[in-house]
């Protein structure tokens, strides 16, 4: 099978410029390296009726293609049981009876890791688990036999983050994302991952899961994330955001001078080096300023 990179969207909406952005960045090293380029929709948590559509036609208007039919998470439960099933006879999972309020209280106990989970139901007796099902189903964690774990980014470089006793299977028994998307790439042949790096502090653990399942090692490029002027993630509160507020031509004039790349992918990716891409976020501002169609211009500038 020829190694795959892949665009992996949430279909709760439309996807805005800074979305679209790092689409096109997954795209253009995918294709660089002679890989396939896959679409993975992950509907597993929420979907919004018609979002996958218009996700798929914006990122087609911008010129993108893909070498296989679109998936779907929800298509494929089999193989994240199939994984379950295999951490479960390691006795790698146990279950986990807390609530969001009991893992905030725990947390700001001393000594306590911000942002980890403590461990509060990893030792729980036979007697209490019977106990504690009466009053709420059980969500399913990782028994990580590590707390840190260090990946490689062909941006950031070496990153070592925590790893913590994470959830895999929630407690209405859907798998969890950090399960879901090591079992599709695995699954998938995907060996590149290219994304926001919001969730670049995601990877060590990930990477740690994939270790355990048996599955390669993957190739990581987390990429800058597209801010508002206010320093915060871009959305649709910002106003004209997405390619059907801006029109297919604007945005994709948008989106590729932010990465100082010609506004044609095929001309993009023969310029495309990975070394000078820009480091730091897009900057992505509105400016009230007549475009001669009677509509606010959008103009971004990358730093």
């Amino acid at each position: 099978m020829i190694p795959a990179g892949r665009f992996a969207p949430s279909p709760s909406g439309d996807l805005h410029l800074g979305n679209l952005r790092t689409a096109v960045l997954a795209w253009l090293f995918a294709r660089q390296t002679g890989r396939r380029f896959l679409l993975r929709i992950e509907d597993l948590d929420r979907a919004r009726s018609g979002a996958e559509t218009a996700q798929i036609r914006d990122l087609q208007a911008l010129g993108l293609d893909w070498d296989e039919a679109p998936t779907r998470q929800s298509e494929r439960t089999e193989f994240y049981s199939e994984a379950i099933d295999t951490l479960n006879s390691q006795g790698l999972l146990y279950e986990c009876f807390c609530t969001r309020r009991d893992i905030s209280e725990a947390a700001s106990a001393p000594h306590t890791v911000p942002g980890q989970y403590p461990g509060t139901c990893r030792n729980l007796s036979e007697a209490e688990k019977v106990r504690r099902r009466r009053d709420r189903p059980a969500a399913l964690r990782l028994r990580a036999a590590v707390e840190r774990f260090t990946i490689r980014d062909l941006l950031h470089g070496s990153y070592t983050d925590a790893v913590d006793d994470f959830v895999v299977v929630r407690n209405d028994r859907v798998p969890a994302y950090n399960l879901a998307v090591v079992v599709d790439d695995a699954a998938q042949g995907v060996d590149q991952v290219v994304r926001g790096d919001d969730l670049l502090s995601s990877a060590p653990r990930q990477s740690y899961l994939a270790k355990l399942l048996g599955y390669p090692e993957l190739e990581y490029a987390h990429v800058p994330l597209a801010l508002n002027s206010s320093g915060q993630r871009l959305a649709k509160r910002d106003g004209a955001v997405t390619l059907s507020q801006l029109g297919v031509n604007r945005s994709r004039e948008l989106i590729f001078a932010s990465l100082g790349l010609p506004a044609s992918l095929p001309e993009a990716l023969k310029a495309f080096d990975p070394r000078l891409l820009p480091r730091g976020p897009w900057i992505f501002s509105e400016r009230a300023e007549d475009d001669g169609l009677g509509n606010d211009e959008t103009v971004g500038r990358s730093h």
